[in-house]
């Protein structure tokens, strides 16, 4: 279960996590959470396979995409594809002004 805060008004909002994990435009892992999975051909014969309910209609609509989660050692299925890249923002100013200042040095 997750707890959440709105810093303005200090209001609490109670939000089962495992639920929120089949939300978003790219697949998680349904027990951690995490954005690093891979997807996988076949099933693997040693790591556990993730069940329910959830996991049931994400192979049915999912098309029967397998994905397995490196922190957990979990397969699971999911409709979503991989994220490609990390959900922030842009790369800082400053930083691409320090790589052009030690590129130049070089020469």
């Amino acid at each position: 279960m997750a707890i959440y805060e709105c810093r303005e008004c200090k209001r609490e909002e109670f939000v089962p996590r495992r639920y929120r994990y089949h939300f978003g435009p790219s697949c998680r892992c349904p027990l951690c959470g995490t954005y690093r999975v891979v997807r996988l051909k076949q099933p693997d014969k040693i790591d556990r396979k993730h069940g329910g309910f959830l996991n049931l209609l994400e192979r049915l609509i999912g098309k029967g995409r397998l994905f397995h989660c490196r922190w957990c050692r979990l397969q699971f299925f999911d409709r979503r594809g991989l994220a490609t890249q990390v959900q922030g923002g842009p790369p800082a100013a400053g930083v691409a002004r320090e790589a052009g200042k030690t590129a130049g040095s070089a020469q």
